[in-house]
């Protein structure tokens, strides 16, 4: 009895622990649930937290609820100019409407991602159709993504129950046929805008080198008023102190002067005057010479 008893508690036990593993059940953080009973949904966006169900009769089915990437494989793509680009890019997509996204997918990624992807490359062949290379190859080309993410995620929203985030693109490759073309297109588009610079630039030197000129001819014109006004002043100085010595001593002065002018007069060699010798220049000469007779007359 006692054995069957004990048997008893213990499978009652395991009962109980099985019902609670079974009914019980944790959503995190990071995901979307439904409830279904015998695949029909019964209860839909379920909260992260703890929950109760039904054992047997009732299941949880869990989607991943962060921001995934589609990798999607390099396509071609005609420009508005019908010139082939290879194009390389991804998807971010998210769950946000997890019984539509069940609906339509069974909850299946796999199937999500092939519907995802056609449409990708419808939304971004219609892009570029519109485009021509020069907006593509520009450094604009994210921005010329935000109108088809912003329709293929209201159509994806309706068909699917995920939103389309954004889409990049990571590179644009040329067809061989192609590249030669746009480099040669690409090159005489920056020798134009080089010479453009140049021409530019000689404009500016000139105008500079212009005003550098005028501002010097000004700046010369009045260094040489103000030399020439200095000139004046200090020579008028000059003739006022020149002025007031003759004043004090003239006959002095003169002679002074007279004995400058010889000096200057008999400098070099071979230096020859022809004077009456009684002319005002030997003046002073005159008076040494008639001083010396006098002189020897006395002795």
């Amino acid at each position: 009895m006692i054995n069957n008893r004990s048997l008893l508690i213990v499978a009652g036990l395991g009962a109980l622990a099985w019902l609670g593993s079974n009914s019980l059940y944790i959503v995190d953080e990071t995901e979307r649930a439904l409830k279904l009973r015998f695949g029909a949904i019964v209860e839909e966006d379920i909260q992260p937290g703890l929950h109760f169900k039904i054992p047997i009769t009732q299941t949880v089915r869990k989607f991943d609820s962060r921001v995934l990437t589609l990798d999607t494989d390099p396509s071609r793509y005609l420009t508005l100019e019908q010139k082939a680009v290879i194009v390389d890019s991804y998807v971010k997509w998210q769950i946000v409407d997890p019984t539509r996204y069940y609906e339509a997918t069974s909850g299946d990624e796999m199937t999500a991602l092939g519907l995802i992807q056609p449409r990708v490359d419808e939304s971004l062949r219609n892009e570029f159709g519109r485009l021509d290379l020069q907006e593509i190859i520009s450094e604009k080309r994210d921005d010329l993504m935000t109108s088809s993410a912003e329709e293929l995620d209201e159509l994806m929203r309706n068909e699917l129950g995920v939103a389309i985030r954004d889409i990049r693109v990571k590179q644009i490759d040329l067809p061989d046929d192609v590249s030669s073309a746009v480099y040669e297109r690409m090159r005489s588009e920056r020798q134009r805008e080089a010479r453009e610079w140049r021409a530019q630039g000689s404009e500016e030197a000139e105008r500079i080198r212009a005003n550098a000129d005028r501002r010097r001819e000004v700046l010369l014109a009045q260094a040489e008023e103000r030399a020439e006004t200095l000139r004046g002043e200090g020579d008028a100085e000059a003739a006022g102190i020149y002025a007031g010595a003759y004043q004090q001593d003239p006959e002095f002065f003169s002679f002074y002067r007279s004995l400058n002018a010889y000096l200057d007069s008999f400098d070099g060699e071979g230096d020859m005057m022809v004077l009456e010798p009684d002319s005002d220049f030997f003046r002073y000469l005159n008076q040494f010479e008639s001083l010396e007779e006098t002189g020897n007359g006395g002795e």
